[in-house]
């Protein structure tokens, strides 16, 4: 289990994961999810798989807590997006 201070003070970046999808499920709060074109309302016991090479961003409103699940080699800040 690992917990990060996403600090949304700063503005959230847009980045992709060339060679994985990216799975988020919301425990507690709302997680926005911006694709290009459209954005994805998550709230509790809710998810969604951003596929692998499609450039997103997170962000929360407020205290979020969510599960994310990926393989151990990706980096959460994209692959060089």
């Amino acid at each position: 289990m690992l917990e990060i201070d996403l600090n949304y003070a700063t503005k959230p970046h847009w980045h992709r994961h060339d060679k994985e999808d990216e799975f988020f499920y919301v425990v507690e709060g709302l997680l926005v999810i911006d694709l290009e074109g459209r954005s994805v309302e998550l709230l509790p016991r809710q998810g969604f798989v951003v596929p692998k090479g499609v450039p997103h961003r997170t962000r929360a409103p407020g205290k979020t807590i969510i599960l994310m699940v990926e393989s151990s080699g990706i980096i959460p800040t994209g692959d060089g997006a």
